[in-house]
């Protein structure tokens, strides 16, 4: 099927583009099939599509695999290794049974913290690393309610816990500028004040969470009632654990660190990427995790999926397909459209693309236009320009949209089918809600409305 649609793809005529452009699109298409039958793993497919490349003349091997060196993985790497510290130092126990003995231990209330705990730390840092700190917790609460074997994927409640901290991760990025990428790239062009972004963002964040949290629950009614045992396990669970260890308070120590980083890149010049590398060296130089440690809890398969699908975006961004397809359908929708139309036809085209492709390099090609577009109506410079940002971060939908959505895949607690029909209509609500509080007084003062 996925060889078939190539071939078609092929042949039909795409004036403007280069043959480049024309077999990356083809590329595209065979590489959404792959992933979503899973014919193959998807770390073979990406391997595949590394040496296809060159084959059909997208891109030559040095380039294909430049997906690699994008610091999103550097970053997944960091947050892998930081995640196995607080497992095997036993800080993730610790947490989780803290958490559980302040805010209760019914599944609902257990969803609850992790979805929301994930959205306001990825305010103000990556969302990758604030999902990779939390997944360990996560894990450890799953078995204490009675599930036996997630990962055969038969449990709701391990299913919702999980998909749970990666779309809380997503949502709660849009309440900052530094929440996610592509807010900064939004911020960059429109010089939006950061308490302005907040005026708008935090709320749309928030509304955004709760929904999750209860959509969730519905489409994964637990099967489960509560921690066996109730709060004296949790009580039980606590003596057994005693004072904080030596190794708890080394690998706590090196995380409020790690995270200070990365609340001041702005004023420390050091890169989100280049601080998860920080916090992992510091976890082996203080003797916390070894080597084998980090081997054992990197899912280096997953490190090879999201790059062979951050190499098929830079594909699509270095041969002109990416900006050829945006420029086809804003092209459909014609110059005098209205404002309401052209901002859902920018985040219709922006959520699409964001599930294949990093939408780091999609904010750079979609962005400007936008831009461009509010200044050439005489609009606000921000009308179309921030909820596209926002669109490119609504990757709720397949495992290769976002690194926490992939490590969420990767426990295999949930497949991608089930991703696919969890995601999508919160997709459409976040486009709904996005829109809605664009056109509110909220948003005035970012916009410059009065």
């Amino acid at each position: 099927m996925a060889i078939l649609l190539f071939i078609v793809m092929m042949l039909i005529p795409t004036p403007g583009l280069s043959y480049a452009g024309h077999a990356a699109l083809a590329l595209l298409i065979f590489a959404i099939i792959m992933w979503v039958t899973e014919a193959l793993h998807l770390a073979v497919t990406s391997l595949l599509l590394l040496f296809v490349q060159p084959l059909i003349g997208v891109a030559d091997f040095n380039s294909a695999v430049i997906g690699f060196a994008n610091g999103i993985i550097f970053l997944m790497i960091g947050g892998f290794i930081i995640a196995e510290a607080i497992r095997k130092s036993g800080l993730a126990q610790r947490f989780t049974f803290t958490l559980l003995n302040k805010l209760g231990t019914t599944p609902d209330r257990s969803l609850f913290v992790v979805v929301f705990s994930t959205g306001i730390l990825s305010a103000f840092i990556e969302n990758v690393v604030a999902y990779a700190m939390l997944l360990p917790i996560i894990k450890e609460i799953i078995p204490l309610m009675g599930v036996n074997d997630p990962e055969k994927g038969g449990s709701n409640f391990a299913k919702a816990m999980v998909i749970g901290g990666s779309f809380g991760s997503l949502a709660g990025g849009f309440g900052t500028e530094i929440g996610t990428a592509p807010n900064l790239m939004a911020a960059a062009y429109t010089h939006i004040p950061f308490v302005n972004w907040m005026i708008f963002g935090f709320p749309l964040a928030i509304i955004l969470l709760f929904i999750i949290w209860k959509w969730l629950g519905i489409i994964y009614k637990p099967e489960v009632k509560g921690i066996i045992g109730g709060m004296d396990t949790i009580n039980a669970k606590m003596a057994e654990l005693g004072p904080m260890s030596r190794m708890e308070k080394f690998t706590l120590g090196i995380l409020l660190f790690t995270i200070l980083l990365w609340v001041t890149t702005n004023y420390t010049g050091i890169n989100s990427y280049s601080v998860a590398l920080i916090g992992a060296v510091l976890l082996f130089a203080f003797r916390v995790i070894d080597w084998q440690d980090a081997q054992n809890g990197v899912d280096w398969g997953l490190i090879i999926f999201f790059g062979g699908a951050l190499s098929l975006g830079a594909a699509l961004l270095n041969t002109g397909a990416a900006n050829w397809l945006v420029q086809l359908i804003i092209g459909l929708v014609g110059s005098n459209a209205s404002t309401l139309l052209i901002m859902i036809v920018l985040m219709i085209i922006a959520v699409t693309i964001t599930q294949v492709m990093s939408n780091i390099a999609l904010s750079a090609i979609l962005i400007p236009i936008a831009v461009t577009l509010a200044q050439a109506q005489g609009q606000p410079i921000g009308i179309y320009a921030v909820p596209v940002a926002i669109a490119c971060s609504l990757s709720f939908m397949l495992p290769m949209a976002d690194p926490t959505v992939a490590m969420a895949y990767g426990t295999k607690y949930i497949n991608i089918k089930e991703i696919f029909k969890v995601g999508v209509p919160l997709v459409i609500i976040g486009i709904i809600l996005t829109i809605l509080v664009m056109l509110s007084p909220l948003a005035a003062p970012a916009l410059g409305r009065v």
